[in-house]
């Protein structure tokens, strides 16, 4: 029997960093239409859901979907383990495959590696770009594999605030309990940053867009790493930021907790 692989990409307006950035426009589209855009030419998926928050901001979310016919679930705010888990459920999927909005430019040819490398093999959860240490990918091109199973256990294991935040902390965080493998380039990228967390990143993203799209509207990674490498001033834009930032925040609030 065929395995049914849905991507959930996890959207919410409420960034504090940079409010609604998921909805911002670059030409005249939102990012989250951009990302739909390419999310859409990968060959391995059978489906995709836009998994938001309940909270009335995310509305907007909501209703972007209903108007450009994508599927939609909302669940938890800040318990993003227990949305993925019930969207996961509702959709039937048999592996997720765990995306977020805050990479609007992934590259459909990365998402397709990741997920050839855990389809032909064992592995219980597949990522590209966690943990963070060592990392080769640039981040924005964040892909994140596990099948249902894994899902529910977490969903049910898991304890931490940052686990129940982040979705797949659980995995890597108790790595020996799993089999996990991380994808690496022969190259090391992670220097490049192509995710949308602050101003600068917008920045960065929107000269991407205007330059690369008359060229070839589904521009890959590489594309966008010759652009950078062609033009420092606008890699240097947002070149000042810590990766991985949300993370380090997770990890306080563990603390803070007790865990």
């Amino acid at each position: 029997m065929k395995l049914k692989i849905v991507a959930i990409i996890q959207a919410r307006m409420g960034s504090s960093r940079l409010p609604g950035k998921v909805l911002k426009e670059v030409q005249g589209v939102p990012l989250l239409g951009i990302m739909m855009s390419r999310v859409e030419r990968s060959e391995m998926l059978n489906e995709i859901v836009i998994a938001t928050s309940s909270l009335p901001m995310d509305d907007q979310i909501k209703e972007f979907c209903q108007e450009k016919g994508y599927e939609c679930f909302r669940g938890s705010e800040n318990d993003v383990l227990s949305r993925y888990f019930h969207c996961a459920t509702k959709y039937h999927a048999d592996i997720i495959v765990r995306l977020t909005a805050d990479c609007p430019l992934i590259d459909p040819i990365v998402i397709d590696d990741v997920v050839k490398i855990y389809v032909k093999n064992d592995y219980d959860y597949v990522a590209n770009t966690v943990p963070p240490e060592g990392l080769t990918y640039p981040e924005g091109m964040d892909v994140e594999i596990l099948s249902f199973q894994m899902l529910e256990r977490a969903a049910r294991e898991a304890k931490k605030p940052s686990e129940r935040e982040h979705v797949t902390h659980y995995f890597w965080k108790n790595s020996k309990l799993f089999s996990t493998y991380r994808l690496d380039l022969d190259n090391d990228f992670s220097a490049y940053r192509l995710t949308v967390d602050y101003p600068e990143d917008l920045e960065v993203i929107k000269e991407i867009i205007h330059v690369l799209y008359q060229r070839e509207p589904l521009f890959s990674m590489y594309d966008m790493i010759k652009f950078l490498d062609a033009n420092p001033s606008i890699k240097e834009k947002n070149s000042c930021f810590r990766p991985n930032a949300g993370w380090q925040s997770a990890y306080n609030k563990d603390k803070q907790t007790g865990f």
